[in-house]
């Protein structure tokens, strides 16, 4: 999947085979992986630290805590903020499982096949 364009127009029965196995490798990764998987704990901060996140990797905050200075923060600041270190979480947490694919099937990138499906649905829409 790396570097190769995918066009629904013009596809072989080779490439559908090909996108087939991987999905099968994929799917058989997911079903050995989902212990690891429900390990990932992501962590962000904001605020020079003073604001930190932790989420997991279906993107469910699991923990939020401020530290003293927040107190001279706004509402909105303080509000901006959390979402910065949650968001912050996320990302890492995302990037966690990618590592773990990326490890467990070499030839398969995760931030390229997502970017390939959208694309797929933008041109079904």
């Amino acid at each position: 999947m790396h570097g190769q364009q995918f066009d629904p127009a013009d596809i072989s029965d080779q490439r559908i085979d090909e996108l087939t196995r991987q999905g099968e490798r994929l799917l058989a990764w997911l079903e050995t992986a989902q212990p690891d998987l429900d390990q990932i704990v992501g962590s962000g901060e904001a605020a020079q630290g003073q604001v930190k996140a932790t989420a997991d990797v279906n993107g469910r905050v699991l923990g939020v805590s401020y530290g003293p200075r927040v107190t001279r923060m706004g509402s909105r600041e303080l509000s901006e903020e959390t979402l910065s270190a949650v968001r912050a979480a996320c990302a890492d947490a995302q990037r966690q499982t990618h590592e773990l694919m990326r490890a467990a099937m070499p030839d398969f990138d995760p931030v390229e096949a997502s970017e390939q499906f959208e694309r797929l649905l933008a041109n079904w829409t």
